[in-house]
């Protein structure tokens, strides 16, 4: 199944939502969106999905007089007691509007120290989670958040991967053969979601895509069961896009 993207790279626009924030909170009164985008240094066109995606996730806020000036999400950040427990809570909120805003259970996956970890997972009764039968960790080969998570390390980082982690047979479609996936992550565009067609589980699909915050490799994924099959391009899709209001909770 092909999927295609239309949407720009998550970390260009963190780093453009980073200078808005960097250049409001230098002027405590507020400025106009043009001052604004102006003082931050932003290319033409770039500054009004960006500056939306700031009011909306409370980063920015919007005066009386129409001006912008940092909002109560990014004071809460600076001046809370705990901020890794402020960091921690945002960053649910936003896995869990992302999930309703999917219809799909959804993961926030890195990996670490050479092994893959997911940290972080939302999914209801209603929307429920894939069953952890065979540990992720050992399930790289056969997940699309361990494909995504192994198409960011280089050569050797992967063979190190695959020869501490036997790529077994998990369902009739797993790719077993080391070369076979070694290619198969070779030839994966960075700006394509990863797939996992019942590769993992019978009955379960899967979507990733790259979510790389400074030196840590991570990805952000959704699942659906088979019968929604016909869901999972838009569903994808929709995931690419929002890839870049997670990252900036996380950066933050």
């Amino acid at each position: 199944m092909a999927i295609t993207s239309g949407r720009t790279a998550p970390l260009h626009s963190v780093r453009y939502a980073l200078r808005l924030l960097e250049t409001a909170a230098d002027h405590p009164d507020g400025l106009t969106e043009e001052r604004l985008v102006q003082r931050a240094g932003l290319p033409p066109g770039q500054q009004r999905g960006i500056l939306r995606m700031l009011v909306r996730e409370g980063y920015l806020r919007r005066l009386p007089d129409g001006a912008l000036a940092v909002g109560e999400a990014l004071l809460g950040l600076s001046t809370g007691a705990d901020r890794q427990q402020v960091r921690r809570e945002r960053l649910q909120g936003a896995l869990d509007a992302l999930r309703d805003s999917l219809g799909a259970a959804v993961y926030l996956a890195r990996y670490t120290d050479g092994e893959l970890e997911v940290p972080h997972i939302s999914g209801t009764p209603q929307l429920p989670v894939v069953n952890e039968w065979v540990d992720f960790r050992s399930a790289a080969h056969a997940t699309a958040i361990g494909k995504c998570l192994l198409s960011q390390l280089d050569h050797d980082g992967r063979q190190d991967h695959l020869s501490r982690h036997r790529a077994a047979r998990l369902t009739s479609r797993t790719i077993t053969d080391k070369r076979a996936l070694l290619s198969a992550l070779d030839r994966q565009p960075a700006t394509m979601p990863m797939l996992d067609i019942q590769e993992y589980a019978v009955g379960t699909l899967c979507a990733a895509v790259p979510l790389t915050a400074g030196a840590t490799v991570g990805c952000l994924a959704l699942s659906l069961p088979v019968g929604q099959a016909h869901r999972l391009r838009v569903a994808a899709e929709a995931l690419n896009r929002q890839a870049a209001p997670t990252l900036l909770t996380l950066a933050l």
